[in-house]
């Protein structure tokens, strides 16, 4: 019974903090920004790029990713499909952020205007949660 108890402890601030809800619309991702007074946390990726896959399987589910990605509004920008199809929304975002490379990550405040980035993947979650929350 204290094994159970001591997991429920430890599990607690993870169900509490519930999923991570990742915004698929840049209209909308700007609108909550401005609401919750937050920072966008943007993912500029393609589904053929190992790396941004990487990101999706391994960096942002850990829990020092999870836990980063509580504090913005995270944004999720595909911008082609495996076979190389483009998508509308996320080729525009590529040209008016000049994306060069996948996976091209971005911080922009709650107008849209950009911080800072990072192109190429984060090797941890630990990596990722330091990037993010650095002024």
């Amino acid at each position: 019974m204290k094994s159970l108890a001591a997991l429920l402890l430890i599990a607690a601030p993870l169900v509490a903090q519930g999923p991570v809800k990742w915004e698929h619309d840049y209209q909308a991702a700007l609108k909550r920004a401005k609401a919750e007074k937050k920072v966008i946390f943007m993912d500029l990726w393609a589904e053929w790029c190992g790396p941004c896959q990487h990101l999706q399987k391994n960096v942002f589910p850990s829990a020092e990713g999870a836990a980063a990605l509580a504090k913005v509004v995270p944004y999720s920008a595909l911008v082609q499909k495996r076979d190389g199809t483009p998508l509308p929304e996320g080729t525009k975002l590529a040209d008016q952020f000049k994306l060069s490379a996948f996976p091209t990550l971005v911080i922009l405040d709650a107008n849209g205007k950009e911080i800072r980035r990072q192109v190429g993947a984060f090797r941890t979650g630990t990596e990722f949660a330091a990037w993010l929350g650095s002024k």
